[in-house]
């Protein structure tokens, strides 16, 4: 076996548990719209705010960080600043861990990296949360009344329903393509009961735009790093060019 039949056996191999999950029988994942703007991103922070905080904690961000979204310390105290009283606190929720298990069965988890512990649910860790969050429907079976496709049985609750409105699930029976002697059922969309605020659209665009600040809050930096990798790859290329040149002009000499 050569060394390049190695090396695929040995990359193939250590691949197989990627591949286990990304194929595991799970809702597939819908792709997360990019939201490089400012504007969507301020608006993402301001629906985490108020939709999100009131359960979940992001205790790796400061409340002033947010000015690199463009937003004044004034914009941030009069419009986002709601559990906190400066702006240099953390963002904390007042519901105690106590209460939480009582209430929903399980403490909400910290979102400060939530975005990077999804990644590889199978999709990027925005594409995991953007499809998450759309899949909600009404669930009487369940103890917070709600449930949820991408995870099911899920112990949060639709906290976005006003926006989206009541959906149900819509399955149908099936043969099973293993087994054709027995019936299995498939889902086969949602069917909307009562409206939202929101269009199907709207509701898809603000979704959106709270991932895209998931994402950003979980490495505030990283528009900074991929400039930075820009300039760093074009030095090396540069650099590599001239060690070339040079390389070239010494042997030449040599010889």
């Amino acid at each position: 076996m050569t060394f390049v039949k190695k090396l695929i056996a040995t990359l193939s191999l250590a691949l197989l548990p990627v591949l286990a999950v990304a194929s595991e029988g799970g809702f597939t994942l819908d792709k997360a719209p990019e939201r490089p703007s400012l504007s969507s991103l301020q608006h993402g922070a301001k629906l985490f705010v108020n939709y999100c905080l009131n359960c979940h904690s992001a205790s790796a961000m400061r409340y002033n960080r947010l000015k690199d979204l463009g937003l004044s310390e004034e914009q941030i105290k009069g419009n986002l600043l709601f559990s906190a009283d400066k702006t240099g606190d953390l963002m904390t929720t007042a519901m105690r861990p106590a209460d939480a298990k009582a209430w929903f069965g399980a403490v909400p988890p910290d979102l400060s990296v939530i975005a990077r512990a999804k990644a590889s649910s199978g999709g990027t860790g925005g594409d995991y949360l953007y499809t998450y969050l759309r899949t909600f429907y009404k669930d009487d079976t369940r103890p917070t009344g709600w449930n949820n496709m991408v995870l099911p049985n899920v112990a949060m609750p639709h906290v976005m329903w006003q926006l989206q409105g009541v959906r149900t699930v819509k399955m149908v029976e099936e043969k099973d393509p293993h087994d054709h002697s027995k019936m299995v059922h498939k889902f086969a969309g949602f069917e909307q009961v009562t409206p939202g605020t929101m269009t199907a659209t709207e509701f898809d665009t603000a979704t959106a735009d709270l991932v895209g600040y998931l994402e950003w809050m979980a490495e505030p930096a990283q528009n900074t790093r991929k400039r930075l990798g820009v300039w760093v790859l074009l030095f090396l290329s540069l650099f590599v060019l001239l060690t070339w040149r040079l390389s070239a002009s010494y042997w030449k000499e040599v010889k």
